[in-house]
């Protein structure tokens, strides 16, 4: 497996725990972290999650019971995980995962931060009532 250039940590080992809902990664230079399938799917690569651009993200509610059904390896330099809500379009490339661990309690700070602000929440049941479409909307947010 090689990184996105040359000196690029690169996983040497990917394990998925469904009972904790963890997924483990251990880098070839000695760093090893633990992402919550939840952590995971909120801060997913796609533009689905990140929008097209500065300003476009879209902030996820009510994941906390997603689940990673399966894993996809994408070459040598990314995975695809899908995930139980149907989401399987992040490419969770090698230096995007290492950049997630190193900074994953700063970037989950803020995730809470963000869903307090917006009135959100982390539990699906309590989101389906939030984002219910009005009669006659598309259910997506404007």
């Amino acid at each position: 497996m090689a990184g996105l250039r040359k000196d690029d940590p690169v996983p040497i080992e990917i394990k998925v725990h469904q009972r904790s809902r963890l997924m483990e990664v251990s880098f070839d230079d000695g760093q090893r972290f633990e992402f919550s399938f939840e952590f995971l799917r909120v801060f997913s690569p796609s533009a689905e999650v990140r929008g097209h651009g500065i300003g476009q993200e879209v902030l996820q509610l009510g994941k906390r019971d997603v689940e990673i059904t399966r894993v996809e390896p994408v070459g040598n330099y990314a995975i695809k995980p899908v995930f139980s809500d149907g989401h399987d379009s992040g490419l969770y490339s090698w230096d995007y995962l290492y950049d997630l661990g190193q900074n994953q309690d700063d970037l989950w700070q803020t995730y809470l931060l963000r869903l307090a602000e917006a009135g959100g929440s982390r539990d699906p049941a309590e989101q389906a009532a939030v984002t219910s479409p009005a009669p006659g909307g598309c259910g997506h947010p404007h």
